[in-house]
């Protein structure tokens, strides 16, 4: 461990508790923020629907991989050194981003910003678990469910000021985000003391076929417009298969596999997260476009449609949590997936000329389902593992979640790569309508045992 140990008193952890909550939310900001602008970045960079889809999706696959990369290098090197050198790259990021002259230089910018704010969680989550004692599990739980619930307010905020100073502004509006979490973090988060015992061993091979097997697969799926390809299908499962050996071997492995193996009820857990997020994020990614393109709102009109989803969201949050703190998780949990699948089947009802009231009651039963199931699986996640595991657990849960988000781009860039229109918004609520049906029969497994059933023991 890099980091001295040492008491925090309550007011000072608090305020660094305050520094890694601002940090925790660039990932999610800058993940959906995005989403309104995409029309006017569409326009002027003369971009097709696969073109955004590698531009989002970029994001995440660098995230995926930097996530567990960079908690390692944390633990090794110093948590508060990376917390602050992470915000300093989202800064220098979002500065350049809104230079950009074309694609290739924006979506440079957003790899940097994206390598920025994936040092944010695994370093925070570090800090935390070194010098919060007091409740710690559901600090962890907090944070992790802030970061996922704060995504849905990306839309809101971007179409707010989209319309006052175009795309671009969307990145100024870190700032003064990072410039509070920087001044907290280096008033309260302790000075990290190097530990010259260790030395960290770079897992290259593991890195570097983990990010081939996440690039194969996207690749993969963007192809699917076309029909299958069986060659295509070979090299990613070759390729994933490689990694699952060499990793299964390694000592100090880049992902820890074995921790799924021994795992399997939360390694169901993380895969149901992952069709979780398909549906919300596949929700923050194509409604603000297909708001603006066919229906004709504008960024600022559709931002306030988007927040349907976060607000419901943030309501039945605590509700969702009493539920479960009196009645366990089962009946939430399927409560949640059955709204979701709902919300679904009616958004196939969606059109040109839907009422704007109708589309902001479907998004809103899709807001109270995402809240349900995040809070939900993260809860049921950290009554299954012990302290020791929490940040593992923890790391894990976000990458799930990184998986969830590729896997959307993915479905965007193929159901509407000829075009924003009914007929495709339309194929997109199926394949999402098949993905709500998978959860139901996972949610009863996961909640099948008295263990699962237990309440009070998650975060609250």
């Amino acid at each position: 461990m890099l980091i001295s140990k040492r008491t925090i008193p309550g007011k000072n952890s608090k305020l660094l508790i305050t520094a890694i909550a601002l940090g925790v939310i660039l990932n999610p900001l800058n993940t959906t923020m995005i989403t309104v602008a995409l029309p006017d970045i569409k326009d002027q960079f003369q971009l097709t629907s696969k073109d955004i889809s590698w531009l989002i999706a970029s994001y995440f696959m660098v995230s995926a991989i930097f996530l567990p990369l960079i908690g390692k290098l944390s633990d090794y090197y110093g948590r508060k050194k990376i917390f602050i050198i992470g915000l300093l790259l989202v800064a220098i990021s979002s500065f350049t981003a809104p230079l950009s002259t074309n694609m290739e230089f924006l979506l440079m910018m957003r790899t940097i910003q994206a390598i920025g704010t994936s040092a944010l969680y695994p370093a925070g989550i570090g800090i935390v678990r070194t010098y919060i004692e007091t409740n710690q599990n559901r600090v962890i739980g907090t944070l992790s469910v802030f970061a996922t619930t704060s995504a849905a307010f990306g839309p809101t905020i971007s179409g707010l000021l989209v319309q006052q100073g175009g795309w671009p502004i969307i990145f100024y509006v870190n700032f003064p985000i990072i410039l509070i979490s920087a001044i907290l973090a280096i008033l309260f988060i302790p000075k990290d003391k190097k530990n010259s015992q260790k030395t960290f061993k770079w897992d290259v091979i593991g890195i570097i076929l983990f990010g081939l097997s996440i690039f194969l697969w996207m690749f993969l799926l963007q192809s699917l417009e076309n029909g299958v390809s069986y060659w295509l299908l070979f090299a990613p499962l070759v390729v994933t298969f490689l990694f699952y050996k060499y990793e299964n071997k390694k000592d100090e492995p880049f992902i820890n596999i074995n921790f799924f193996k021994k795992n399997i009820n939360i390694t169901l857990i993380y895969c149901l997260y992952s069709l979780t997020t398909i549906v919300f994020f596949s929700m923050l990614l194509s409604m603000p476009i297909y708001l603006q393109l066919v229906l004709s709102l504008t960024s600022k009109i559709t931002g306030i449609m988007m927040l349907s989803i976060s607000v419901f969201a943030m309501i039945i949050t605590p509700i969702a949590v009493r539920w479960m703190e009196k009645s366990g998780y089962r009946y939430p949990l399927l409560s949640g997936g059955i709204a979701g699948l709902i919300g679904v089947v009616l958004l196939l009802t969606i059109n040109h000329n839907s009422p704007l009231l109708w589309i902001f009651s479907v998004l809103s039963l899709l807001g109270l389902s995402n809240g349900i199931l995040n809070i939900g699986l993260q809860n049921i996640l950290y009554s299954l593992v012990s302290k020791s595991e929490s940040g593992i657990a923890s790391g894990l849960f976000m990458t799930s979640r990184f998986i969830g988000n590729i896997l959307a781009s993915s479905i965007f860039g193929v159901m509407f790569a000829t075009g924003i229109n009914d007929g495709n918004h339309n194929s997109m609520s199926i394949i999402l309508l098949i993905v709500s049906l998978v959860l139901i029969p996972g949610m009863l497994y996961i909640t099948r045992s008295n263990a699962s059933q237990i309440s009070g023991r998650g975060i609250s």
